[in-house]
């Protein structure tokens, strides 16, 4: 990943349109938006194997959008309420207006590949198209809000038991367990004894 002086870190995960939707963090608190430019928003996409040639503020925009739609609907469907109509609009709007074919590597990965222009909405087409399949129930997991009263992102959850807290166990579930350790300890300063 490229590091630009200034920006926060990419939180990646292994699904992307729940990692697509991470790049808006701490939506409960103190937000960190972590595609604040068109750059980033190129950085972010190159990370994650969708490289374009360029975005505009109007692509920032679309990309933006389509992130609040999927953290809205993906929300929705863990707290198994009905999907917000325009959510449902705008992910299916991204899907449709991509020009990117999954393609078969030498290794039997699947892997996208966008149009020969590579333009963005090519690449939120296939981040919609990847949310659209884990809403939808097509992959072994489920979808689950994160503990964390700050930060309640929606992630996919592929663990065995199906009983993950945390979108992310390096950030909200540390962050978590550290406040209650201290707790803990200022209840019971004695407790080390």
């Amino acid at each position: 990943m490229r590091v630009r002086p200034g920006f926060p870190d990419f939180r990646l995960g292994n699904v992307l349109a729940t990692s697509f939707t991470g790049t808006l963090s701490e939506r409960h608190g103190n937000a960190v938006e972590r595609i604040p430019t068109p750059q980033r928003l190129i950085d972010w996409l190159a990370v994650n194997g969708l490289a374009v040639d360029s975005c505009t503020t109007a692509q920032l925009d679309l990309a933006r959008e389509l992130r609040e739609s999927i953290h809205a609907a993906a929300t929705a469907a863990a707290l198994q309420d009905a999907l917000p109509a325009s959510a449902v609009k705008v992910i299916n709007d991204r899907s449709a207006q991509g020009r990117a074919s999954a393609i078969l590597t030498p290794e039997g990965k699947r892997r996208w590949q966008l149009s020969s222009s590579s333009l963005v909405e090519d690449a939120l087409s296939v981040i919609a198209a990847d949310a659209i399949s884990i809403i939808a129930g097509e992959r072994d997991g489920k979808l689950a809000l994160c503990a964390s009263p700050t930060c309640r992102a929606a992630f996919f959850d592929t663990s065995q038991s199906r009983t993950r807290k945390w979108c992310d166990m390096n950030t909200c579930g540390n962050r978590q367990k550290k406040a209650r350790f201290h707790a803990n300890q200022r209840k019971d300063p004695g407790s080390g004894e």
